[in-house]
């Protein structure tokens, strides 16, 4: 009898229990390929955090983007987006595989090689947990495939996206900067070069790295991340007037600090040309103190643009109202004397460059002047004392003139030397304007016969210059050469009180008006 309840009856019971477990073991089966599955995505999520997130080492597989020698982090979507997507392509086939075979291990070892229960029951409650996670695995591939996929199209999809900005940006600093009256660039008042765009250097006083280009791009779209964390704007129009950087010159030879304004408004260069002692350091001294004084009169404001404009106005001025003269201007190559005229989008940055006479005799040092190549307008200042006729025409019984405070170079010398530089270095004359400021009319005044009859006439002048001065030749090239020319007489003094002879704010009223 108990043969056969051992060979027979348990048998059957057993085949009977197996036939209904089949029933119910799809549903385990099934419940274990979910199990997989959701295990793969949650240890993927796991991953994603890791790598675009927390990015310990144990999440590193690629080395940073940012080399040691880099000054700027990268933008996410220039480069670390792309190294994010690699580290997770490989990552992610190891969580793959890592995940299944540990599951099917974890199997192995509880359901065949040491099973709790009788094998009887492990095995086949094994063979239908191996089948849900033969499902689960084959389920699982597609899926973080799928993760994978849509996770590199965000990442296309994002860095055309800030491609696009940086160049839509770019396009429209570009567009500023063009009507500002600057399409080739912000003018260097140390080398005279142009500076499409200058470099910066990061504001945080501990660090001070110099940043080349910081323009939307490889290192931040609208903000650039110094390596030392600092945030820098990257556009010249996202910078304040209390969050301007200090730019830099980027020719090799230069590197010089360029004025805090410069690219955030248009700019005029108005170049002095005279020979020495013709007055052009005192009639600068002059213009800037008019456009002073009428500031303080209502007129547009005006401030010095830089410590070392400041500086040398404020002894030019002491000069100017105690009526004396300014020491000869230094045969190095002048530095840009800077000021703001005017408020909000009334600004303009204004150079006046005033050069020693002694380089519009040379004609080698004359080539040296590249600014005259950003120049519209043009002021020639003319020593009437530097012309013999003036001195044939001197009564010599009346009051004399100090020859000791006459140029002593020949202003059609100087012309003629300054045009052939000026054409040469490309400027269009017949597209410029020549302002002709006769000077030292203080010292002349008193003396009808060295005066024009009407000072403050240009036609008067242009008569006085070519019938009484003998320099018609003179005049005839300059109408030729520019396509507007004026003439003024001037008096670079300031009275008591401050305020400048009233023929230099019409000069400059003039040479402002391009």
């Amino acid at each position: 009898m108990s043969d056969i309840v051992m060979f027979v009856v348990v048998p059957a019971l057993y085949l009977f229990a197996l036939f209904l477990y089949l029933f119910i073991a799809p549903f385990i089966a099934a419940l274990r390929a979910l199990a997989l599955v959701s295990e793969l995505v949650w240890r993927y999520v796991r991953l994603l955090n890791g790598v675009l997130r927390l990015r310990t080492p144990e999440f590193v597989t690629i080395p940073p983007y940012r080399p040691t020698e880099e000054l700027a982090h990268r933008n996410y979507f220039y480069g670390p987006a792309t190294r994010d997507l690699r580290q997770l392509l490989t990552q992610g086939r190891r969580l793959y595989a890592r995940t299944v075979a540990d599951a099917f291990r974890a199997v192995s070892a509880a359901q065949f090689s040491a099973p709790t229960t009788h094998r009887a029951v492990s095995v086949p409650y094994g063979l239908t947990l191996c089948a849900g996670l033969g499902a689960g695995a084959a389920l699982g591939a597609p899926l973080l495939a799928l993760l994978l996929g849509l996770h590199a199209l965000g990442v296309a999809v994002l860095a055309a996206g800030a491609r696009l900005t940086a160049l839509a940006l770019r396009t429209a600093d570009r567009t500023v900067m063009v009507l500002r009256g600057l399409p080739r660039g912000i003018l260097c008042r140390s080398c005279y070069e142009r500076v499409p765009y200058p470099q910066y250097d990061c504001p945080r006083t501990s660090c001070r790295r110099r940043h080349v280009d910081i323009r939307p791009g490889t290192f931040g779209l609208f903000r650039r991340r110094c390596a030392c964390t600092e945030r820098i704007p990257t556009l010249l129009m996202l910078m304040s007037r209390d969050a301007r950087l200090s730019g830099f010159c980027v020719h090799e030879n230069c590197g010089r600090p360029l004025n805090p304004d410069a690219g955030h408004m248009p700019e005029l260069v108005l170049p002095l040309i005279g020979g020495r002692a013709a007055g052009k350091t005192q009639l600068m001294a002059a213009m800037v103190k008019a456009m002073q004084n009428a500031a303080e009169n209502g007129g547009p404001a005006v401030r010095l643009a830089d410590q070392e404009s400041s500086d040398t106005q404020q002894l030019l001025n002491e000069i100017l109202e105690i009526q004396g003269h300014t020491r000869p201007t230094g045969k190095a190559l002048p530095q840009g004397h800077s000021l703001v005229r005017g408020t909000g989008r009334g600004e303009r940055l204004i150079h006046i460059f005033d050069t020693a006479g002694e380089r519009f005799v040379n004609r080698e040092e004359t080539d040296a002047l590249r600014y005259v190549r950003a120049a519209g307008t043009f002021v020639l200042v003319l020593d009437p004392m530097a012309v013999d006729a003036f001195w044939t025409r001197l009564d010599p019984t009346g009051p004399q003139v100090d020859r000791t405070l006459a140029s002593t170079v020949d202003p059609e010398d100087v012309f003629s030397r300054s045009v052939q530089s000026i054409r040469t270095m490309g400027t269009r004359l017949d597209k410029a304007r020549l302002a002709v400021a006769v000077s030292k009319k203080d010292l002349l005044t008193g003396r009808p016969a060295l005066l024009p009859d009407r000072p403050d006439d240009s036609d008067t002048i242009r008569d006085w210059l070519c019938e009484q001065l003998g320099v018609r030749n003179l005049v005839k090239t300059m109408e030729l050469e520019f396509g507007e020319v004026r003439f003024f007489c001037t008096a670079a003094v300031a009275d008591e009180a401050g305020r400048v002879d009233p023929s230099v704010p019409v000069l400059m009223e003039w040479c402002l008006s391009e």
